[in-house]
């Protein structure tokens, strides 16, 4: 028997994948666990392995093909088992008229996404000469067949009969209408390249940013606020300590870690901003685990940082250390990318003093860090020149209102302005 292989489920939240390279093809031998193909998500690069061992009879899903958690991608012929397709007989035209291709070639047997691609296409599958596993068709033979101009008769416009189309060039191509239907206009371009423009294909790790980005702004009511801090003393302290640091823990030691000991402390105190959002309910989280965004040449991943709130300053400079030299070696793991209750950004590592973070759905607030700069400021009842930094917050309104999260913004301000020598790292 052959059994489907689907897309797993590659991270909390994740709902679909899509498919960069295929590392096995139709007739292949495979072990059980052996990886079969590689899939990107907006979180993470990963392989996926075969759950069985057997002979690869049918890739469904093609490169660069996006498909939901769950979805088949494949068919792998168990070992041991008699090789057949795991697939319907073809419905009788004359039973579904509709549905069915017209098809009398009915005691071959097809795969769902065959059948369904043919259906689609009305085409007779007893026309296409399979390449599969025992000559079975596959996507890519009717892809093929569709490609050299083949088609069939549509099922249900019976008396309409039709020449075989041969291949000819595009600008040959006329529009044709048929005399039970018209042919819809097509859709206008957004835009058109111009001389000099220069169009730049849209990777699969930016899709699922997209898609990522898209699914959180449609599904949660953006709010946000911000907060301005007084880091002198930090700035100060994180000076005269960075050397020594580095020279005896082996990592440096970045302002990153400061700000996630005030969140993870702050989230103590107001732990609604450790939520989710469950349609019936809130899901308030017990964990803190603190998803940070890393960026690369090609993307931003957003790693985690599991029970931030039960390590130091040390413990959290190694990890972050740790999480970004991973992202950027490739890498990570599916643990490592999942769990995450809520996110800090450091955009001011890239100078910005403002921003509106996307939340990291579908968790409740996202805290963007801006850079740290020097600002004439009134201190003392004198003016000062002094290190400030805003602190940018999105939240899901859903979730979260303005004076839970005001009041968490002041607890992460009064614990950075209380940052100096007596500060303990361990």
């Amino acid at each position: 028997m052959a059994t489907k292989i689907l897309m797993p489920q590659l991270g909390e939240s994740v709902t679909e994948g899509t498919i960069t390279k295929w590392l096995v093809k139709v007739g292949d031998k495979v072990k059980k666990y052996d990886p079969i193909c590689e899939v990107i998500t907006d979180k993470v690069n990963a392989e996926v392995p075969s759950s069985v061992s057997g002979t690869v009879t049918e890739i469904i899903a093609q490169e660069d093909e996006t498909v939901p958690v769950g979805g088949p991608i494949c068919y792998i012929e168990e070992e041991g088992s008699e090789a057949s397709a795991p697939a319907k007989e073809l419905a009788e035209t004359s039973l579904n008229p509709v549905s069915a291709a017209p098809s009398t070639h009915t005691n071959q047997r097809y795969s769902p996404a065959v059948l369904k691609l043919a259906n689609e296409h009305q085409i007779d599958l007893s026309q296409i000469t399979g390449t599969g596993l025992g000559g079975r068709v596959t996507r890519k033979d009717i892809l093929a067949f569709i490609e050299k101009g083949g088609t069939g008769a549509t099922a249900t416009e019976p008396s309409i009969q039709r020449e075989a189309v041969q291949p000819v060039q595009p600008e040959q191509v006329q529009p044709t209408v048929s005399p039970t239907r018209s042919v819809p206009a097509p859709a206008p371009s957004i835009s058109s390249s111009m001389p000099g423009d220069i169009e730049i294909p849209v990777t699969p790790i930016r899709k699922a940013i997209a898609n990522r980005m898209l699914t959180s702004k449609h599904e949660a009511p953006h709010a946000w606020t911000m907060i301005e801090v007084d880091v002198t003393g930090l700035v100060q302290y994180r000076n005269q300590i960075k050397d020594d640091f580095k020279k005896k823990e082996g990592v440096n030691l970045t302002f990153l870690p400061f700000f996630i000991k005030a969140v993870v402390d702050a989230i103590k105190e107001y732990p609604i901003l450790n939520s989710q959002w469950a349609g019936d309910r809130i899901i308030q989280k017990k964990e803190i685990n603190i998803s940070i965004a890393v960026a690369t040449d090609e993307a931003l991943f957003v790693p985690v940082i599991k029970n931030a709130d039960e390590k130091n300053i040390l413990g959290l400079a190694r990890a972050i250390d740790d999480l970004a030299r991973r992202t950027r070696e490739g890498k990570l793991t599916q643990e490592d990318i999942t769990g995450g209750t809520f996110t800090v950004n450091n955009t001011g590592s890239f100078g910005s003093v403002l921003s509106m973070p996307i939340i990291n759905y579908p968790q409740a607030a996202i805290l963007s860090i801006e850079a740290i700069v020097k600002r004439p400021v009134i201190y003392n009842n004198m003016i000062a020149i002094r290190d400030m930094v805003n602190l940018c917050l999105s939240l899901d309104h859903r979730i979260l209102d303005g004076l839970v999260c005001g009041r968490f913004l002041q607890s992460i301000k009064e614990k950075i302005e209380s940052i100096g020598p007596d500060t303990k790292l361990i």
